[in-house]
């Protein structure tokens, strides 16, 4: 799918710091090897579109950035955090860093707000007064203020992913992991979510996203990621991903959903 955007302003990315490191990461499910020694930097700032086919890796990695899932070996820093075994470390970086899901995992006994306060009340010991304002600044900026009051089961889906996208940015964090947000919306609701994304972009805030919304990878990627069989085939720019892959794997699959 192709929106028409509003480009992301150009970033000086080379004077940032790196926020995210990966170093040699390698991650097993039984004799199944889904992350195959991957090294990546990501910048401050940086917006990150990660693409593969079915069961590449690409999700079982961003997984890996918030511990979602424990990589076996190699090294995670995130913000300047190791990710390792020190629970200290991970409720550090968790605290950094937001996640929305292919499914909106939104609470159905709970209102649109409560969905979105819980986390900063609960975590950041938030008084109510401070987190219902903020939820509803949140909203607003989802574009959806008048659902405050709703449950999720009278939303539709491109309303409870916009809910869940405010519920992440209630934490406050440095960085957004967008696992294939997209892929469970009718086409219709698709760029109301996609539009949600390109203006968090235009903040400044750090994402990786995967996905398969061509659109948004050209408009608002600094970066492409090509995974495949749990290896990084090939990476760079929106312009040399489109215009110029170099790997055979590559120009395979963007001919088959280009």
């Amino acid at each position: 799918m192709t929106t028409e955007t509003e480009a992301t302003p150009t970033r000086d990315l080379e004077s940032m710091d790196d926020i995210i490191i990966a170093e040699n990461v390698d991650k097993w499910f039984g004799d199944f090897q889904a992350l195959d020694n991957i090294s990546m930097r990501i910048k401050e700032h940086e917006i990150v579109v990660v693409l593969g086919p079915s069961g590449s890796g690409k999700s079982t990695f961003i997984r890996c950035l918030n511990r979602l899932e424990e990589h076996d070996a190699g090294r995670i820093v995130i913000d300047g955090i190791e990710m390792n075994d020190d629970v200290r470390n991970l409720n550090a970086i968790r605290s950094e860093v937001g996640m929305v899901f292919q499914q909106f995992n939104l609470f159905p006994h709970l209102s649109v707000m409560n969905n979105i306060t819980l986390g900063p009340r609960k975590v950041r010991r938030m008084p109510k007064l401070d987190a219902d304002a903020l939820a509803m600044q949140l909203l607003e900026r989802v574009g959806i203020p008048e659902q405050a009051e709703k449950y999720p089961a009278q939303l539709s889906g491109g309303q409870q992913q916009r809910v869940a996208i405010a519920r992440a940015l209630a934490m406050q964090p440095k960085i957004m992991l967008f696992d294939e947000p997209t892929s469970a919306l009718d086409p219709e609701m698709i760029k109301e979510v996609l539009d949600v994304m390109q203006e968090l972009a235009r903040s400044g805030m750090t994402m990786i996203v995967v996905t398969h919304e061509m659109g948004f990878a050209r408009e608002v990627a600094d970066r492409l990621i090509f995974f495949d069989e749990g290896s990084l085939v090939e990476e760079g720019t929106p312009q040399h991903f489109f215009e110029n892959p170099q790997e055979d794997r590559t120009k395979l699959f963007l001919s088959q959903i280009l």
